[in-house]
């Protein structure tokens, strides 16, 4: 397994820098995150040499927007130019071998669904959410580019909140470019037993962030993290562990125990 960062966690201004930190606190990876009203050509260039610039690999690629979560928006012209967005997230990460990540719907849920847990997509709700999987995911088959189901909990997101979940939509598009995101900090909320739910995933994971119970860096909350690990390796998962969470004090000195907490597990 191999340890990686998002850049929103970094305070350098350039991705380029944020990486050369990295590589500094002890990383091999980043998850670049990117606000789409900034994409250009240059900022283009920079994601696409910053591996050879700085030895750490741009493994994971979003875009950020207001239309962001909005896949299956009942508005179609939201609904357009989210998938449109994605879309060129995809593409991106056909140029650079990255993930990508896909919801049924992201964003705080008013009023909180506190006593209906694990609700289901209708019949209807799941061909069309599979329809828009299947033609965004065609576009990267052949490529080495992944498009992950992200588990996202019933907070954020009124379907697929557990790795169950996400596995039987995942198993179900016939994409071989599919998978899943496993999110930790999520699993925390929705899962009885995330080492169980892990292997119970097994293959179908095919990137992961982390964070720890309170939403900070692993081991400020009270998971058990070697149980965590132990399950990816009886998985044989081999990939990048992206930290997506908040930092406290001073972030290099976090990132840094952070990374001296992780690599030996990993």
């Amino acid at each position: 397994m191999k340890l990686s960062c998002s850049s929103l966690m970094l305070s350098e201004k350039s991705l380029t820098r944020k990486a050369m930190k990295l590589k500094e606190l002890g990383f091999s990876g980043m998850s670049v995150f990117v606000e789409y009203s900034d994409w250009n050509d240059e900022l283009h260039e920079e994601v696409l040499g910053l591996e050879k610039a700085t030895g750490i690999k741009p493994c994971e690629f979003v875009f950020s927007d207001e239309c962001y979560g909005h896949l299956m928006d009942s508005d179609p012209c939201i609904r357009g130019k989210a998938r449109k967005m994605y879309s060129e997230a995809l593409g991106v990460c056909m140029e650079i071998g990255a993930a990508t990540e896909l919801e049924f719907s992201y964003a705080p849920r008013s009023p909180l669904p506190v006593y209906d847990p694990y609700q289901k997509m209708t019949e209807e709700q799941e061909t069309a959410f599979l329809t828009m999987y299947r033609e965004m995911g065609k576009q990267a088959e052949g490529s080495s580019a992944y498009l992950l189901l992200e588990d996202i909990n019933r907070y954020e997101s009124p379907y697929l909140n557990t790795l169950a979940d996400c596995a039987e939509v995942v198993s179900k598009t016939g994409l071989s470019n599919a998978g899943i995101l496993c999110d930790v900090f999520h699993m925390t909320i929705e899962e009885g037993d995330i080492p169980a739910a892990i292997r119970q995933a097994g293959s179908l994971i095919k990137h992961v962030h982390l964070g720890d119970t309170n939403r900070l860096t692993p081991r400020r909350g009270f998971l058990d993290w070697k149980s965590v690990f132990a399950a990816f390796h009886d998985i044989g998962y081999e990939g990048y562990c992206s930290l997506e969470c908040a930092v406290t004090g001073d972030a290099d000195d976090d990132l840094r125990q952070c990374a001296a907490f992780l690599l030996p597990m990993m």
